[in-house]
């Protein structure tokens, strides 16, 4: 079957002057995503991190905290960039963890279930700390949230909220220090009359 040309398949996005063209993915019954995959772009990452780090240059924090895996890369750039130490709350527990705490997330990709784990060496590091919670896009606001109760109950104090995007209602997330939004998008996707396969 021949696809249609004008029809919309992806959405573009700028990022500190780099573009991308994100893939459109569909989540649910007439319902799609722009998926937004940073694994091996040092590109982005570099300048995604370089955008957030100068944003949260006024706030008082003394790490950041992400969870695993996507936006591994992202906090690593910042913790390199900013100076700060980073942690990456893990999705599977392993004994090496030891008394680890735990917390529950729904992810809008995999439409499953998470569990979030902070391990025993870095409750340590952020018990009575104020953290910024960094994460590539933010969503439905489930890990958002279970990240938020891990550091609740860590003792630590969550300072800022920062992502490369938000999706969905923009005013939903406007205490989230981000550089780009995500609209949603119908599906399957609008003919686009002027046959743009990415839009600003």
């Amino acid at each position: 079957m021949v696809q249609n040309p004008n029809r919309l398949t992806t959405h573009r996005i700028h990022i500190q002057g780099v573009v991308r063209d994100l893939p459109l993915f569909p989540v649910a019954p007439e319902l799609a995503i722009a998926v937004l995959n940073i694994l091996g772009d040092v590109e982005l990452c570099e300048a995604a991190a370089a955008g957030l780090t100068q944003a949260l240059q006024g706030i008082d924090y003394h790490c950041l905290i992400t969870a695993e895996a996507k936006s591994i890369p992202l906090a690593y750039a910042m913790a390199r960039q900013s100076g700060k130490p980073y942690v990456v709350l893990r999705k599977h527990y392993k004994t090496y963890m030891g008394a680890a705490l735990e917390s529950s997330s729904h992810s809008i990709t995999t439409g499953h279930a998470q569990k979030l784990y902070l391990d025993a060496k870095d409750r340590a590091t952020v018990a009575g700390r104020r953290v910024v919670l960094v994460d590539d896009v933010i969503s439905t606001g489930s890990t958002l949230t279970a990240m938020e109760n891990l550091m609740h109950e860590a003792g630590a104090v969550v300072a800022a909220r920062a992502a490369i995007c938000t999706e969905g209602d923009p005013d939903r997330w406007r205490d989230v220090v981000a550089l780009a939004h995500l609209p949603l998008f119908p599906w399957p996707a609008a003919e686009h009359p002027e046959g743009d396969h990415g839009h600003s």
